[in-house]
């Protein structure tokens, strides 16, 4: 396998994972020694002084956030997207959880026929879901259902004041 090669493997991991990643098990998954992957994400690591990211480590793992110096940029551009209305898509998936939760990615996608992960990702940001845990399946999926927040959004108070799935599905 190239450096290169390498490289791009671990940088994919990093930001794939959205949380920290042990040096074991990116050596296990990529199929490399620790060692060879410890000395490329030192490398990455320097590499990355000079641009918006940086990889971080935490223990024995690694994980990769954006640059400290560029915080208040991110954090005004997540404030914006919380600044608009939820778009027809957001409130698609937003019901579709609502009354099939938990629920995965794949699973919303299925019934939408469309891809969902801008939708729950702003979902996500704005705390109207949450990850409730994992489907025990292959790849072990994300589970998602709504929060209290989400209740709140709907002007409800519990969720026995939503209307019954066959009163809100058009007829057949």
């Amino acid at each position: 396998m190239s450096k290169n090669n390498l490289k791009s493997q671990i940088e994919s991991l990093l930001l794939a994972s959205g949380k920290p990643i042990s040096l074991k098990e990116m050596a296990h998954i990529i199929g490399q020694s620790m060692a060879d992957i410890q000395k490329e994400i030192n490398s990455l690591t320097q590499e990355y002084r000079e641009r918006g990211l940086r990889i971080i480590k935490q223990g024995e793992s690694y994980f990769m956030t954006t640059a400290g110096e560029n915080a208040e940029t991110v954090a005004k551009f997540l404030n914006e997207e919380l600044r608009y209305e939820l778009s027809p898509a957001a409130l698609e998936v937003l019901a579709i959880i609502v009354y099939r939760q938990p629920i995965t990615r794949s699973e919303i996608e299925n019934i939408r026929g469309a891809d969902s992960s801008k939708p729950l990702r702003t979902l996500m940001i704005r705390g109207l879901i949450c990850e409730t845990g994992r489907k025990d399946a292959p790849g072990r999926p994300i589970l998602y259902g709504t929060t209290v927040k989400m209740m709140t959004y709907l002007g409800i108070e519990d969720e026995g004041q939503l209307p019954k799935l066959e009163e809100v599905l058009p007829a057949t």
